[in-house]
């Protein structure tokens, strides 16, 4: 790999990084379609790469959540145990699809994250009557800094945000993103929780998540350890850049601009699974 070669890769993934950083998610839904339709690599080794990139997105900014004391912990432990095998499920689905396939789901999974941007989330937060059990073990509290006191809330409907946490691992996978775009609505949807406490504990959980599928892309010699490198490189940078770059921009002109984005980037996916646009099959 020529020097002109390793730093595009470490602008791309710097960039890709922290566009997903100000939006509060991994840089893999953007990475991939960069490395394919820009650099030109295959499909699955941008895949790889992109899950190197979301570990590295995931270790630079899951503590300050932890500091923050909006990451549940121990709700992401038990997530993890559906995304994981999620994770694995979608390593061992990934050679049953043909390249043209992958980018066709990689289109329609970028058209779905625009259309969740375009939705008002409703942040649940509640108090109701005490609980037992193992579901009550894993309610929590955020520091609310506009009222200064610790706000509790509970974790609802668990058994269905396990089952979509599984179908979130199996787009990670087989799709080389961090599946915080699927997570973080699953969590404010199924299980009720604040919208802060979901991005932090999705942040904390895309790593784990990740690392399930690359392990499986490097040891099958798709990921080239020499693109690896400047992979961590940009993601680490562009992903502490991004977590900055997010509190000072107006929510409103965030939310237009990565609508923007995912819907450009899905149309020239879909382009490239029918020949329409330049792009590594």
């Amino acid at each position: 790999m020529t020097a002109d070669g390793a730093a595009w890769l470490v602008v791309l993934s710097f960039v890709a990084s922290w566009v997903g950083g100000m939006l509060g998610m991994a840089s893999g839904i953007f990475l991939v379609p960069m490395l394919s339709i820009m650099l030109h690599l295959p499909i699955r080794e941008a895949i790889g790469l992109s899950l190197i990139s979301v570990i590295c997105c995931s270790c630079a900014s899951a503590p300050a959540y932890l500091d923050a004391r909006l990451t549940n912990v121990r709700l992401a432990l038990v997530l993890e145990v559906a995304t994981t095998a999620g994770a694995i499920a979608g390593v061992a689905c990934s050679g049953i699809f043909a390249p043209k396939a992958l980018y066709l789901i990689f289109a329609a999974v970028l058209a779905l994250s625009a259309w969740q941007m375009t939705r008002t989330r409703q942040v649940v937060v509640r108090q109701g009557m005490a609980r037992t059990g193992f579901v009550r073990e894993l309610d929590g509290s955020y520091p609310d800094h506009h009222s200064g006191r610790d706000v509790p809330y509970e974790v609802d409907r668990l058994p269905l945000g396990m089952a979509m946490m599984f179908g979130a691992g199996l787009l990670s996978a087989l799709l080389g993103i961090g599946s915080g775009v699927l997570k973080i609505p699953a969590m404010d949807n199924a299980l009720r929780l604040p919208v802060k406490v979901s991005s932090a504990t999705s942040n904390f959980m895309i790593g784990v998540t990740a690392a399930a599928g690359a392990i499986a892309y490097c040891l099958s010699g798709t990921v080239s350890l020499a693109r690896a490198g400047p992979i961590c490189l940009g993601s680490v940078v562009g992903s502490a850049a991004g977590a900055s770059a997010l509190r000072a921009i107006h929510p409103n002109r965030l939310r237009l601009l990565f609508v923007s984005v995912l819907l450009i980037l899905s149309v020239a996916m879909a382009l490239v699974a029918f020949g329409r646009f330049p792009g590594a099959m």
